[in-house]
């Protein structure tokens, strides 16, 4: 079996495959004040409650984007399974290109949606992943990363607008029934979605403009994609697990399994 984790700055997203098959997910909060011993805790309940053996490991890759908690778990991976676990950057081979000044400055995230991306769906290719922070990957043809772009996420824009308006209230992340708000509420949730819509769908068309492309896959992953997808005219499909397919594709990779 094969255990991927998935280290972001809200939630850390924990997945187990069982040779491509995608067993089970577990998400917890990614708390930086945990130490490998408290992760292990609850990894062993999680596994016990789930009937998984965690004797049958035979290998664990890490993606994060949150440096304090990349130790922590490769500590407790290291401890508690006797496993050395691969730890996706720019400097392994994943079967793509990084074409970023700073390739060292790209998230695993984003690389393990590069590669996931271009294995299931094809180039060129652009990945949207609605997470904590809104991302776009840019994947040529002859599958090269060339970068992308970040915005606000959906929650960050929400928590913000009340944090900078104190008489705006948070609301739920739901479509209202049309663009024009009737409420306060209405407006809001009008502005933050339908906003984030038009966010996508204009970012996508001028990626596509700036790379003279005439047929592209547009991919979107992360916690709101499925939200979002829908209202979308720009998103093709939907995975909601790439970000954990592109690990266990990595990890084949690196051992010769694909």
């Amino acid at each position: 079996m094969l255990l991927v984790i998935d280290i972001g700055n809200t939630e850390s997203v924990l997945g187990i495959y069982t040779k491509e098959a995608l067993k089970t997910t577990w998400r917890i909060s990614s708390q930086s004040s945990r130490t490998s011993d408290e992760c292990w805790i609850l990894f062993r309940a999680w596994c016990e409650n789930s009937g998984i053996d965690f004797a049958a490991f035979t290998g664990v890759v890490l993606s994060s984007v949150v440096p304090s908690l990349t130790a922590v778990f490769q500590q407790m991976v290291l401890k508690y399974l006797d496993l050395e676990p691969v730890l996706v950057t720019s400097k392994i081979d994943t079967g793509i290109q990084i074409q970023y000044k700073v390739p060292e400055h790209v998230g695993g995230d984003r690389i393990c949606n590069a590669v996931a991306g271009a294995m299931l769906y094809g180039t060129p290719l652009i990945v949207v992943d609605l997470g904590t922070a809104t991302t776009f990957d840019v994947v040529s043809s002859d599958r090269v990363y060339l970068g992308g772009a970040i915005a606000l996420g959906l929650m960050g824009a929400s928590n913000e607008l009340h944090r900078v308006a104190a008489k705006l209230p948070r609301v739920d992340l739901v479509f209202p029934n049309a663009v024009i708000g009737k409420t306060t509420e209405e407006s809001i949730q009008s502005g933050i979605l339908w906003g984030m819509v038009t966010l996508i769908d204009g970012m996508v068309e001028k990626i596509i403009s700036e790379m003279h492309w005439n047929q592209v896959y547009v991919v979107g992953t992360g916690g709101a994609a499925s939200l979002i997808a829908g209202r979308s005219k720009t998103i093709q499909h939907v995975n909601s697990v790439l970000t954990l397919e592109g690990m266990r594709l990595i990890y084949h990779r690196l051992h010769g399994q694909q």
